[in-house]
């Protein structure tokens, strides 16, 4: 009777013991494993907590910065400063700076996916189609302070055809070649509207082009530029409209179809770093791509002299397929797990946004800088814009998906691409 009250006075210590110290616990439950459970103690949460906040910086910079296999190409973004002072020699510098912006993108990208997993995949989507898309409007707004409209009016055009074509076209081949036993579908009600933002979009860059060209301008030179910038605060309105709609109003049209919601939920738990982490790393990354970004406009015009290649292919095709690097790789997953509605909201989201939000948002901002950014993006760019539109909104209006799809849109990109590359942009004297 005497050993029993004995040892119910030792577990009271032990118990005591573990309470009080985080250390003492980890050293009892070392010599005995079958200790019981017992619940932490404010000292033990407070050891925890001064110890995780010691490791997780050093985690996420791992995980963002070394883990993934682009980040090769980091020291090239350093290496084109270096150029830019040492040598001066621009071809150098726009390739190294496009080699350095790549991965940027692309990390960029997988900020605003950890993201994602806090905010709840409506809001995430829209995350990733924003913060996609920063690069092209960092590259526009610096382009714009150096007074290269048509650089600004190419590369967002670029943009769009890239995401139309080359992302959505990748995306729809390699889904339907993993898939290639089934029809892979999508959610048609979305596709739907984000097609008649597109012909809208088209419509506000058509009137200023024709008006210009058919010279029937009210006031000369003037008409095309106030008619633009009206039509701007337009589609500011309609994309906020949409917005609301996306989020609020009618938020069960963009839900996933066929069960995807357990999906997501089971993959809510897959988040490598925290909401603040992400955060803190798309201003990081922001902030660098801001900075090659002054070093890429600068050396556009030399690199299109040194590499013999015209400033509109430089525009529309090398630079958005750079900013695009994120949207190419998520676009691309999302289709071989047979999630194509979050391909779509990538790609085709993503087009919807620069057309009616990155492009009409330029406009302002030229407005503001007292540069002429106007909707006109003459006659060649405005009808490649309008034949894309329409192939790809005759490509969603079944809502399915197939490789053959995916391989018509890649093959439409490359006569756009090679159209650009024996393109020469006339002058306003030539219009």
């Amino acid at each position: 009777m005497g050993s029993t009250e004995e040892k119910t006075n030792y577990l009271s210590d032990e118990e005591i013991l573990l309470k009080s110290s985080p250390v003492a616990k980890n050293v009892l439950h070392s010599f005995d494993c079958e200790t019981a459970p017992v619940r932490s103690s404010p000292d033990d949460k407070r050891w925890w907590k001064t110890n995780n906040i010691r490791i997780r910086p050093l985690r996420s910079a791992y995980i963002v910065l070394v883990r993934a296999k682009i980040n090769v190409l980091l020291p090239f973004g350093p290496l084109a400063i270096l150029l830019h002072y040492l040598t001066g020699k621009h071809g150098l510098v726009f390739f190294f700076t496009l080699l350095g912006i790549t991965p940027l993108a692309e990390r960029l990208g997988y900020a605003t996916e950890q993201l994602a997993f806090y905010t709840g995949p409506t809001v995430g989507g829209l995350l990733n189609a924003t913060f996609g898309n920063a690069t092209e409007m960092i590259i526009s707004i610096y382009a714009l302070k150096s007074g290269m409209i048509r650089v600004v009016q190419q590369s967002l055009l670029g943009s769009i055809l890239s995401n139309m074509l080359l992302v959505l076209g990748c995306a729809f081949f390699t889904g339907g070649i993993v898939h290639h036993k089934k029809v892979q579908v999508f959610n048609k009600g979305a596709a739907v509207v984000n097609s008649g933002l597109l012909l809208m979009a088209v419509m506000g860059t058509t009137f200023p082009a024709v008006l210009h060209f058919t010279h029937t301008e009210l006031h000369s030179g003037e008409s095309a530029l106030s008619l633009s910038r009206f039509s701007s605060c337009i589609m500011l309105v309609a994309y906020a409209s949409y917005l609301f709609f996306q989020l609020k109003s009618q938020h069960n049209l963009y839900g996933p179809l066929d069960g995807e919601v357990e999906v997501e939920d089971e993959d809510e738990d897959d988040s490598e770093i925290y909401a603040w982490e992400a955060i803190g790393w798309l201003a990081i990354l922001t902030v660098w791509v801001s900075i090659l970004s002054g070093y890429l406009v600068d050396a556009i015009q030399g690199a299109s002299e040194s590499l013999n290649l015209p400033v509109a292919f430089i525009s529309v095709i090398l630079l958005p397929i750079v900013g695009n690097a994120a949207e190419h790789a998520s676009a691309i997953m999302f289709a071989m797990k047979d999630k194509l509605d979050i391909t779509l909201g990538v790609a085709i989201g993503s087009s919807t946004q620069i057309s009616m939000f990155v492009i009409p948002f330029c406009v302002v901002v030229g407005w503001c800088m007292g540069e002429p950014m106007d909707l006109n993006f003459k006659l060649f760019e405005t009808a490649t814009l309008f034949i894309t539109v329409l192939v790809v909104a005759f490509m969603l209006q079944e809502g399915t998906s197939n490789y053959f799809k995916g391989l018509m849109l890649i093959l439409c990109y490359l006569i756009v691409a090679a159209s650009f590359f024996v393109h020469v942009d006339p002058s306003n004297d030539d219009d």
